[in-house]
């Protein structure tokens, strides 16, 4: 189940954290509710890097 979890982008919000503590140690870490509700609102903002 691990690649369907995957394909789905379950990983992408602990890859986000890691990257913010790497790259930019002085931002707040958003809630994983948080991300992913900014990441739905840029997606509907930017609808031309979705596939469909």
């Amino acid at each position: 189940m691990w690649w369907f979890n995957s394909i789905l982008g379950g990983q992408d919000y602990r890859r986000y954290v890691e990257h913010l503590r790497r790259r930019h140690p002085e931002c707040a870490i958003p809630t994983e509710r948080e991300y992913w509700r900014q990441r739905h609102a840029e997606a509907d903002r930017n609808p031309a890097n979705r596939c469909c």
